[in-house]
């Protein structure tokens, strides 16, 4: 009889998707203790952009994440495109470098800020 390789508590049983979350929600979280304006933002996860939201070719066509503004009914949600970050980055660390990177544009550019003001360690690492 066959069974699961690992618990579903152990790491090794989390899918690519699901630690993929989990480092979007960790990058969030750790800007949210910087920045409590940012409690009633929402932070998604999508695997890749529609096509009307590539930007116009700019260098780099697929984008790594999008700001949608608030409106009336929705508060402003900053999405993380999985799979182009997972394409760019080599290893786990890279991977988790990158989305904190993206989130941080992301926050800068709802704030009004440079990177460098929302996360003094933008690029440093």
């Amino acid at each position: 009889m066959r069974g699961p390789i690992a618990p579903p508590q152990v790491p090794l049983a989390l899918s690519r998707a699901d630690a993929f979350d989990d480092l979007v929600r960790d990058a969030a979280d750790r800007l949210e203790r910087r920045w409590p304006q940012l409690a009633d933002v929402e932070f998604a996860v999508q695997d890749v952009p529609w096509p009307q939201e590539a930007p116009p070719s700019d260098g780099d066509p697929v984008p790594l994440g999008r700001l949608i503004g608030a409106d009336k009914d929705r508060p402003s949600r900053i999405v993380v495109y999985r799979r182009p970050v997972e394409i760019r980055a080599k290893g786990r660390d890279e991977r988790a470098l990158l989305v904190h990177e993206v989130v941080v544009e992301q926050v800068a550019e709802l704030l009004g800020l440079s990177p460098e003001s929302v996360d003094p360690k933008y690029g440093e690492e």
